[in-house]
């Protein structure tokens, strides 16, 4: 017994033990990983769950701005038609710049059936009575006007795609152009050029085969602001001004 007390402890390098001691410090971190996400970027699902909780407050916050907001589209609505000035152009492209939680319902409804579901989207629309006065409805979140040609052109060219069984296809394919709407005689893309900016015959057609153009976002030329363009604000018809939106934007 007192032979055994008296064994020397066995011989362990340096090296080993620094490897032991490296190995345990990547257990702790992998396990914390494993715990938060990651690279710990990421919450855990609980932790998740719980942020996203809203409070009362926020909803009694986020229902007062919605009805404000239905409130004004009932102001816009009511305007009179003398104030309401006549499109110079029979196109006009629109961009959505604002709209989040602070929506009415309907507001939101109106703008998916302009088919602008995300801001800093854009669409051509031939300027009917029926859609400037949707327009005028929804005036704080978009903002319109009347493109020229090289930046109809230029859109289509760099942003535009067709939607083909529920997928974005690049129109850098004449045949699909012309597989879709050559029965309009359309099979390239300067036809849609073409139709798109003399809001030809099948404008409709063409416009529907694409999808709204994902624009990027104009850095400090947006302020958030949902004043009328004439008013200092970021809203409304900017007439020929959209021009330089675009090109900024495109």
């Amino acid at each position: 017994m007192a032979e055994e007390e008296g064994q020397p402890m066995p011989y362990v390098s340096e090296v080993v033990l620094k490897k032991r001691k490296i190995k345990d410090e990547l257990a702790i971190t992998r396990k914390t990983q494993l715990e938060l996400g990651k690279y710990g970027a990421k919450k855990s699902k609980k932790q998740s769950d719980v942020s996203d909780i809203k409070r009362p407050e926020q909803f009694i916050k986020e229902f007062r701005a919605q009805e404000l907001d239905l409130i004004r589209l009932k102001q816009r609505a009511k305007r009179p038609k003398s104030m309401i000035s006549k499109p110079r152009s029979k196109l006009l492209f629109v961009i959505r710049i604002q709209g989040k939680n602070d929506m009415h319902p309907k507001t939101r409804k109106i703008l998916y059936n302009l088919r602008l579901r995300r801001v800093f989207s854009g669409i051509f629309v031939k300027a009917t009575e029926g859609v400037i006065e949707m327009l005028q409805k929804v005036e704080p979140y978009v903002t319109y006007g009347y493109p020229n040609l090289k930046n109809v052109k230029e859109l289509i060219y760099k942003k535009g795609y067709a939607r083909i069984d529920k997928k974005a296809v690049p129109l850098t394919d004449n045949n699909i152009i012309e597989q879709e709407l050559g029965k309009y005689g359309i099979i390239c893309l300067e036809d849609i050029v073409h139709e798109i900016a003399n809001v030809g015959p099948h404008f409709k057609e063409v416009n529907h085969f694409m999808g709204p153009l994902m624009l990027s976002k104009p850095g400090g030329v947006i302020q958030g602001k949902k004043q009328p363009y004439r008013e200092g604000g970021d809203a409304g018809n900017r007439e020929d001004e959209i021009n330089d939106l675009i090109s900024k934007m495109n």
